[in-house]
C-alpha cells in the first residue's frame, strides 16, 4: 500500500469531517489531524508542524486553534455519520454508545478548567491523593467485530467541574447531565435505535428516566448497565381478578441481585467473546420492575457466571427482548472505552497538551478524537481493500490476530514522505484559499 492511496482515503474521511469549516478552517484541520498521526513526539501543535515538515505553518495553526471558526456540535456530528457510512455499526439491532468519564492530570492551577479531584491510591499507588485535571465525558460508539473485541471509535466529549472550582462564565453541569446531553444531541437526525452502555455509576434515575422518556422530546435511548448488588427489583404486577380498585403498581419484591439465584426459571448456558477470548456464560434472567426507573417501564435484569470471573456480573437494561447472553456480550464491550482512553493518551498525547485557555484546550481534545477515529476508520478500509498483509505480524507473539493503533501509526509513519508530499500539493492547490476569509 503506497503513500499516495493511504493519503486518498485519509483526505476524503478528513473533508467529510470537515464540512462544517470555512475553506481556511477546512485547511488547518486537515493538516492539524494529519500531523497528529505522523508525530512521534511530543504532540503538540509546533512539533506536528515540525513533523510534517511546515514550521512555518505553526502562528496559523496556532491562531486557528485559538480564534478559528470552529462548530464543535457539527464536527462531532459529522464524526459520528462517517462512523455510521464507514462501517457496520449496528450490533444486535442497535447502535451501541458508550459512556464514561475520564481525567487527564494538569499540574498547573492557571490552565483554564481544571479541577482538583481525590485518587484513589489503592488503584494508583505512585499518585498522590489530590490530583489537577480535566475531567472530561466521553461518548464513542463500539463497532462489532465477529470473534474479536469491539472497536471503540471517539465521537464527542464534555469538560466536568466541580462547582465550587466552575470558571467564570460556566454554567453547572452534572456528570450525569453532560452524558444524556451529549448522547441526545448525537442520535437527533439518525434513524437507527441507540443503545446505550455505561457503568454502575449512572444507573440513577436522572439517567436513565431522561434516556427514555426525554424531557426535550428526544428519541427513545435504550441502556444496559450495572445493577447494585442490593437493588430493588420486583415482579411484573398480576391482574386481581374479581377484586375493586386499582391495579397495582408494583409486583412482588424479587431476590437481590447478590441472591439472583433465587430468581424464578433455569440457568442458561452459552458462549461469547468477552475480554479478549471467547468465554462459557451461565445466566438468569427475568422480566421486572426496576425501583430506580420506576413502576412504568419494565426491564430485564441478568445475573451471569463468566468464565474467569469469581463474582457475578449482576445488569440491567431496558431492550427487554435482547437475550441475557447479548445483555452480558455488550456490558462487556464497554472496557473497550478504556482501551480508547489508553490509546489517546499514550499513542496520540492527551495528557501533552499545551494549550492554557478555554478553546485550544476544548479544540484539542476534539481534534485527537477526530485523529482516532479516523484512524480506526482507514484500518477498516485497508483491511478490506488489502487484507491482513498491511500490518506487523510479530513472530514472537503469535496471538495477534488484528491490527492496532500503533500499527496504523506505523504504517502512516512508513509513507510519511509520500504523504507530507500529497499533503503539501494539497495546501498549495485544492487546499488554496481566499486570503480574506476568516480563519
Amino acid at each position: 500500500m503506497d503513500g499516495k492511496r493511504i493519503w486518498t482515503i485519509w483526505l476524503s474521511l478528513l473533508l467529510f469531517l470537515s464540512g462544517g469549516f470555512t475553506r481556511r478552517g477546512q485547511r488547518r484541520f486537515v493538516e492539524w489531524v494529519t500531523g497528529l498521526a505522523l508525530n512521534v513526539e511530543e504532540h503538540t501543535i509546533t512539533q506536528s508542524l515540525v513533523g510534517l515538515d511546515r514550521p512555518a505553518d505553526w502562528k496559523s495553526l496556532e491562531s486557528f486553534a485559538e480564534y478559528g471558526s470552529w462548530n464543535s456540535s457539527l464536527l462531532q456530528l459529522n464524526i459520528g455519520w462517517a462512523i455510521e457510512r464507514q462501517t457496520d455499526c449496528l450490533w444486535h439491532g442497535y447502535r451501541i454508545w458508550a459512556g464514561d468519564d475520564t481525567k487527564v492530570h494538569r499540574n498547573s492551577p492557571n490552565v483554564w478548567g481544571t479541577c482538583t479531584f481525590h485518587e484513589y491510591t489503592a488503584r494508583c499507588p505512585n499518585r498522590a491523593e489530590t490530583v489537577r485535571a480535566h475531567n472530561w465525558v466521553v461518548l464513542g460508539n463500539l463497532v462489532p467485530a465477529k470473534d474479536q473485541p469491539a472497536t471503540f471509535l471517539p465521537v464527542a466529549g464534555r469538560l466536568y467541574f466541580r462547582k465550587s472550582q466552575l470558571p467564570a462564565g460556566e454554567t453547572f453541569h452534572t456528570k450525569n447531565e453532560l452524558l444524556v446531553e451529549t448522547l441526545q444531541q448525537q442520535i437527533t437526525e439518525q434513524k437507527s435505535p441507540h443503545l446505550a452502555v455505561f457503568d454502575g455509576a449512572f444507573a440513577v434515575g436522572n439517567v436513565v428516566r431522561e434516556l427514555l422518556h426525554s424531557k426535550t422530546g428526544a428519541p427513545r435511548i435504550e441502556f444496559v448497565t450495572r445493577l447494585r448488588c442490593d437493588a430493588r427489583l420486583y415482579a411484573l404486577p398480576k391482574e386481581r381478578k374479581h377484586k375493586r380498585g386499582p391495579k397495582p403498581k408494583w409486583g412482588k419484591r424479587l431476590a437481590a441481585p447478590d441472591d439472583g439465584g433465587r430468581w424464578a426459571g433455569e440457568w442458561c448456558l452459552g458462549q461469547a467473546f468477552l475480554y479478549g477470548r471467547v468465554r462459557q456464560v451461565g445466566w438468569k434472567e427475568v422480566v421486572c420492575q426496576w425501583h430506580v426507573l420506576g413502576h412504568q417501564d419494565p426491564v430485564k435484569a441478568v445475573v451471569a457466571e463468566v468464565d474467569g470471573y469469581r463474582e457475578r456480573f449482576a445488569l440491567v437494561t431496558s431492550a427487554i427482548h435482547l437475550t441475557g447472553l447479548q445483555v452480558v456480550e455488550l456490558f462487556c464491550a464497554r472496557f473497550r472505552q478504556e482501551d480508547g482512553f489508553r490509546d489517546l493518551k499514550q499513542r496520540l498525547g492527551w495528557e501533552e497538551c499545551r494549550a492554557w485557555t478555554k478553546n485550544p484546550i476544548e479544540r484539542t481534545t476534539q481534534a485527537l478524537f477526530a485523529t482516532l477515529t479516523v484512524m480506526r476508520l482507514l484500518q477498516g478500509r485497508l483491511t478490506a481493500e488489502a487484507g491482513d498483509d498491511w500490518w506487523l505480524h510479530p513472530p514472537w507473539n503469535k496471538r495477534k490476530t488484528r491490527p492496532s493503533v500503533l500499527d496504523v501509526e506505523r504504517l502512516l509513519r512508513q509513507n510519511h514522505k509520500g504523504i507530507r508530499e500529497c499533503l503539501s500539493n494539497w495546501l498549495e492547490t485544492c487546499g488554496k484559499d481566499n486570503d480574506t476569509e476568516p480563519p
